[in-house]
């Protein structure tokens, strides 16, 4: 098979994949993390220094010229979070009862290819889905005012370009078209009923819906200042969405019109991802690592109707959120490589803003994973990770955010972890013993 249609191919497969799966969040607020098996296996140390191997470049495109020859990575991850929000028994709406488990399962699946052209370029391409949620509370619930369920779904491709300098330089760029889609349902009054009748078992379901496909790009750079040592530094920048589609509701329940056609514009975060590796011994390499996410360019998107009436809003105002990460791995033997890590998060959201659709706050990391080497070309990874959750608060009471929607206090206390088990796979297209081509250089 041809070079051309061979990548067709894997893009295809990935593509399929990608539209077969739902987010699940699992970085700070709705952004998903876990693009990488392997880097999942350090509690994503290193992410940006190569310690995922070809999967790095979402995090930093430059890693590809860490990758000989043609290789392809394929790589996905089972997210199955338990997220509990019980309402203190002072909500005046207590006897709904709470959310249940409104986390979703989800498998978030990823893909990387990468082709040397010489000992100075690369081409490569990336396809994931950056950010996700899905959060499904019962149905009549204490808190359905608020929310019933909420999804977010992306797909973003990234083709780059990298280059090789020298032997301690190298750097990466490349556009990102990304599709990011929306929908929100909360509870809404009965049609010609009172405002408070929104609390009521079976009240119907204001539905906010809308997508838009937008454009960004990805850079960075890796230095290896030093033989054993690599620092990488990498770039997603913010893209911004305007999304089109519709609030509906049952006709009189929010107003005069069943359903409405809306716009909002939304910025997904830029994103700086700083890795360092070193190798210890020949057996044991270290990796530390640390991400800066601009969550505050969010703010509280206008929801702008027919004839330019902003007909509702989206309170975000998140801060921004970090990450901090350190890890190790121990090469067995030539075939297995063991690896671990630990991670801290700060969250984005916190008790004055946090939500019943996203009740995130900080978070450990705790990671395990495990490389298998099959032959020269093909090799497999897993990782598994736990996350632990701090003690979190829902309190919307007057001042709050997300109060002036519905009017009605609502507190509560939310019990959450999540588990994560990844799985990848690895293949070298080329034959690893032929010699990559050198630059053609022209004198003139």
């Amino acid at each position: 098979m041809g070079l051309l249609s061979r990548s067709l191919s894997l893009t295809a497969v990935s593509l399929t994949a990608l539209i077969a799966a739902q987010g699940g969040a699992q970085a700070g607020a709705f952004a998903v993390r876990e693009q990488s098996a392997t880097a999942q296996g350090y509690s994503f140390a290193g992410a940006a220094s190569g310690s995922g191997y070809l999967s790095s470049m979402f995090w930093n495109p430059a890693v590809i010229t860490m990758a000989p020859g043609w290789q392809s990575e394929w790589h996905a991850s089972l997210i199955i979070p338990r997220v509990d929000i019980n309402p203190l028994p002072s909500v005046p709406t207590f006897a709904l009862g709470g959310s249940g488990d409104i986390g979703q399962d989800a498998i978030v699946p990823a893909g990387y290819s990468s082709y040397q052209i010489n000992d100075m370029f690369w081409v490569g391409l990336s396809s994931s889905s950056p950010y996700g949620l899905v959060t499904d509370p019962r149905q009549n619930w204490s808190g359905q005012v608020y929310s019933r369920s909420s999804r977010i779904f992306s797909l973003n491709f990234n083709p780059v370009v990298g280059v090789k300098v020298n032997d301690w330089f190298s750097f990466a760029v490349g556009p990102s078209l990304q599709y990011f889609d929306i929908t929100l349902k909360r509870a809404v009054p009965f049609p010609g009923a009172p405002r408070a009748s929104a609390v009521l078992p079976g009240a119907p379901s204001a539905i906010l819906d809308g997508d838009d496909i937008g454009f960004g790009f990805t850079a960075g750079v890796t230095i290896t200042p030093f033989a054993g040592t690599t620092i990488g530094v990498g770039y997603r920048s913010q893209v911004e969405h305007e999304l089109e589609g519709n609030l509906s509701a049952p006709f009189g329940s929010i107003g005069p019109f069943a359903r409405v056609p809306i716009t909002a514009k939304l910025k997904t975060p830029d994103q700086l991802t700083i890795g360092f590796s070193q190798v210890i011994t020949p057996a044991i390499t270290v990796h530390a690592g640390f991400e800066w996410t601009n969550w505050s360019v969010l703010k509280t998107p206008p929801v702008v109707g027919p004839g330019g009436v902003v007909v509702t809003d989206i309170p975000l105002n998140y801060d921004d959120g970090f990450f901090y990460s350190l890890g190790a791995d121990y090469r067995l033997n030539d075939q297995w490589i063991l690896r671990a890590g630990v991670a801290y998060e700060e969250s984005p959201i916190d008790t004055e803003i946090r939500s019943t659709r996203l009740p995130d706050n900080d978070r450990i990391w705790t990671s395990i994973g495990a490389s298998y080497q099959w032959n020269d070309r093909l090799s497999f990874d897993v990782a598994y990770t736990h996350i632990f959750a701090k003690e979190t608060e829902i309190r919307i009471v007057p001042g709050q955010q997300d109060f002036p929607s519905a009017g009605l206090p609502f507190e509560a206390d939310v019990d959450s972890d999540v588990d994560i088990v990844s799985a990848a796979v690895r293949y070298r297209w080329d034959d690893p013993k032929v010699a990559i081509p050198a630059p053609i250089v022209r004198k003139y």
